[in-house]
């Protein structure tokens, strides 16, 4: 496998993990509402959420992977391989969110695995 394409799929791998628990680390503090008042609260409260802080700790990881992957191939080539993390999420939120996943989300997070294999047969 191409270095370009280990680089990648770390990042899209990632940045999924990194999403997965900023949404844990929001699912602790309950559903919020900005506003001016409460702001400073707020903002406290996610950067001193674990979750959150490790979350974005390894987002910025696969950022670098990202843009390193960048420097080897052609962002028409790279870019697709980002719709991974469609699917990725798609079975994060059934497994460890239960979340209910239907046919449709299904039918669509397929078909975007279809499009990437084909793009990486390019």
């Amino acid at each position: 496998m191409n270095i370009a394409v280990t680089y990648i799929l770390i990042s899209v791998l990632g940045g999924a993990i990194g999403q997965i628990l900023l949404k844990k680390g929001m699912n602790t503090m309950g559903a919020m509402t900005l506003s001016i008042s409460e702001l400073g609260s707020i903002l406290w409260r996610i950067a001193t959420n674990p979750f959150v802080v490790v979350g974005l700790f390894i987002y910025v990881i696969s950022v670098i992977f990202w843009l390193v992957a960048l420097s080897r191939v052609d962002l028409s080539y790279a870019y697709p391989f980002a719709s991974l993390s469609y699917v990725i999420m798609l079975i994060a939120s059934w497994w460890i969110f239960d979340e209910n996943i239907s046919l449709m989300r299904l039918i669509g997070t397929i078909i975007i695995g279809i499009g990437v294999w084909l793009i990486s047969r390019s």
